[in-house]
Parts: structure tokens; C-alpha cells; sequence
């Protein structure tokens, strides 16, 4: 099993300096750079095979699916900020079991990596236009290691993976960080994502321009952007509309 460094350099910034000698977003002339979240924005989350993932971890633990998710959600932080090994011990999979786990997701991420309609063709006119792009995702390690593999990856300038920096969202460095690798402030970007882990307003408290991506006639799955009143799109390819 490969393994990426665990310790990934990232541009120092300084989120107090930066957040308060900005200027505001509406003194923003241009978009220069657009930065996009992973799941369900660039692709869809594998809800089905990550129940059944989901399911033979339970089973080694020896609890049930419910239990397994309340353990889940206590350990968060722990499964995207570092080795997912760790993440299993964590939840409590028996030592016997974790090199079996760890095969079995980095091979399922491998497979669902897939861009949804519209991604490849809207990085490159991005590209095309001289419009910077990133990517900043929450995700464990099995992510960074299949990224590189993906077709998305080479049309990307610069790519933030929580597993690898320690950054999260929605604290302000993650952001701060990807904005500099793109050689920009973060009032010259947009952000686009689907609302998880307070992902919007947090991109908005740095100074981006947040940009809910959620299907047409729906309300959003997270509740913290049910009521968003920014911009919003239902398709990646919309976001060439803003830029």
C-alpha cells in the first residue's frame, strides 16, 4: 500500500493579519481563482458502497450500524486529519482487522473517484480563461493517495487535503492556505461546495465568495445552508456563469 507524507508543506499564513487587512468582497473587481470542495461538488458521494463498507467494519467490531455511527461522528476529526489505520484502532476494529480495512477502502476510493458531468470540461475552460483552481477536501487518507490517479487532478493548480496539513474546515487557515498555493488573496476566489462541515461560511469569513452547489427544486442536506441566501448553482458548469 503507498503511502503520501503525513506532514505536507503548505504556505504559512496568518489568518488574524490576513482577515483583517483585507479588503471587503464587494471591493473585489475579478474572480482569479475558484476553489471547489470534493464530495458531492466535483463528485458524488458513494452512499450505497459506503454502507456496505460501513457494514463489515461493524461486523469486526461486533456492533451495529447505528453504534458504528456514533462512533463515526466521535472520531471524525481523527479519520481526516492523519493515517486511516489510526482512524479504525479509533473506532475499535480489532488489530487483526485494520490492514484488511485500510486495502479495502484505499481500493473502494480508487473506484468512486469519478468526476460528475461537466467537471473536466469546466476546469479546463477555467484553465482556459486564466482562472486559477483548487481543491480543499475533508478526507481521509485513502483520498490523497488515489488523487493523483484522477483526471481531475491535472486540471487543478493546487489541491488541500485535511489528512495531509491537519487543516479543517471551517477554520479559516485551510482556506488562507489554498488561496495563497493559488498565489492569490481569498477575496479574489470562489468557493463552491455543497455546505458539509460549515464548509460556506467559513470560506465566507476569510473574504471568498461562497457558492452553494445544490440540485435544482431541492433544499440542501446540510441544514446550516438550508436557508442560504448567496450565490448558487446546481451544476459545476453553472459556476462559469460567475466568473
Amino acid at each position: 500500500m503507498a503511502h503520501q507524507s503525513r506532514c505536507s508543506e503548505h504556505p504559512h499564513v496568518d489568518a488574524d493579519r490576513d482577515l483583517a487587512e483585507a479588503p471587503t468582497v464587494t471591493q473585489l473587481a475579478s474572480v482569479r481563482g475558484v476553489i471547489f470542495d470534493l464530495w458531492d461538488t466535483l463528485v458524488d458521494w458513494p452512499h450505497e458502497a459506503m454502507h456496505d463498507l460501513n457494514t463489515q467494519i461493524a461486523a469486526h467490531i461486533g456492533i451495529d450500524l447505528p453504534e458504528l455511527h456514533v462512533r463515526l461522528r466521535s472520531t471524525y476529526r481523527i479519520s481526516q486529519t492523519g493515517p486511516y489505520e489510526r482512524a479504525l484502532r479509533a473506532l475499535g476494529v480489532p488489530e487483526a482487522h485494520v490492514t484488511e480495512h485500510v486495502e479495502a477502502r484505499f481500493a473502494f476510493t480508487r473506484t468512486v473517484l469519478n468526476p460528475r458531468p461537466g467537471v473536466l470540461e469546466t476546469l479546463a475552460a477555467l484553465r482556459a480563461r486564466g482562472i486559477r483552481t483548487g481543491l480543499i477536501s475533508m478526507c481521509s487518507e485513502d483520498v490523497v493517495v488515489a488523487w493523483p490517479g484522477t483526471a481531475m487532478a491535472e486540471l487543478l493548480d493546487t489541491a488541500t487535503f485535511s489528512a495531509t496539513t491537519g487543516l479543517v474546515k471551517p477554520e479559516p487557515e485551510i482556506y488562507l492556505a489554498t488561496a495563497a498555493a493559488l498565489g492569490l488573496t481569498p477575496y479574489e476566489c470562489l468557493f463552491v461546495g455543497d455546505g458539509a462541515n460549515n464548509e460556506l461560511a467559513g470560506a465566507e469569513a476569510t473574504g471568498m465568495t461562497a457558492v452553494l452547489i445544490a440540485p435544482a427544486d431541492t433544499d440542501p442536506q446540510w441544514l446550516e445552508v438550508r436557508d442560504w441566501q448567496g450565490q448558487r448553482v446546481t451544476t459545476i458548469p453553472e459556476v462559469l456563469e460567475l466568473c
